[in-house]
């Protein structure tokens, strides 16, 4: 293996370490996480199952209906096109410089996505709107993801590719164990496209999982955004989740990217 493409590589997995093991803020652990689990324990059972609903019906929406209408908001063609004149420069001349320049573009994208992120959530939530967002935000995420991987040069469109980005979603922002094992899984996934193994995915069990592990990661803050005024939180929650699996894709599409680089 190229001794760029070693090192380049050996950094990313470093990274990836770095953001599975990071334990957060520790004020917020020792201060906010208190609060959050007390209005945890009083948020109905019966609105629990709403919000998992409600990010379910999201999902498939986008992943059924969607993709065209996100495809609207950003220019496809022109993603691929500038990948294309990236890639051949890595391809001349294999160096630091040239395979830095991939992540520009998902860059610019992880961060205008999650400033929209929060300009959707903390309108709606000073409007005291906590469900009704929901597509609107599952898009926002998906849409984040999608600019990322066309900057690596990864496709969307198949049932496995489209497995991939749900369970990178999980691994964003599950908790712990769980982030563990969706891991596990996702890098298992990775290696069955990269040998093109045939994959027998279950597309709608996987979005049942991923939505349910977001609307656990957003349950206390769409409860609170349900309410006028004290809803402006959603922006800031929005924004970064958003922020995170932007962060956490950028680091597993620029992998495989440097792994099928270095199988070449």
């Amino acid at each position: 293996m190229d001794k760029v493409l070693k090192k380049q590589i050996e950094f990313l997995k470093s990274q990836e370490e770095k953001f599975l093991n990071n334990k957060g803020n520790q004020l917020i652990n020792t201060k906010l996480t208190p609060m959050i689990k007390k209005i945890e324990a009083i948020i109905p059972a019966k609105l629990k199952d709403t919000l998992d609903f409600a990010f379910y019906k999201g999902f498939q929406l986008v992943f059924e209906k969607g993709s065209k209408y996100i495809e609207m908001t950003y220019n496809k063609d022109n993603i691929k096109l500038q990948y294309d004149l990236n890639n051949y420069a890595v391809e001349r001349k294999l160096s630091k410089k040239y395979i830095n320049k991939l992540d520009k573009q998902a860059n610019t994208s992880n961060m205008i996505n999650s400033t929209i992120s929060v300009a959707e959530g903390t309108i709606l939530g000073l409007l005291g709107i906590g469900l009704p967002d929901i597509p609107l935000f599952i898009s926002v995420i998906m849409k984040t993801i999608y600019e990322i991987a066309l900057s690596y040069g990864f496709d969307y469109e198949s049932d496995k590719e489209k497995c991939f980005v749900l369970l990178l979603i999980c691994v964003a922002i599950a908790k712990e164990e769980e982030q563990k094992d969706f891991n596990h899984q996702l890098e298992l996934l990775e290696e069955k496209i990269e040998a093109n193994i045939d994959i027998d995915v279950d597309l709608k069990k996987q979005i049942k999982i991923s939505s349910d592990v977001l609307s656990n990661a957003l349950l206390t803050a769409k409860f609170i955004q349900g309410l006028p005024i004290v809803g402006l939180v959603g922006g800031v929650v929005n924004h970064t989740i958003v922020k995170k699996i932007g962060k956490f894709a950028s680091l597993k599409y620029k992998k495989r990217y440097l792994i099928e680089k270095s199988n070449q």
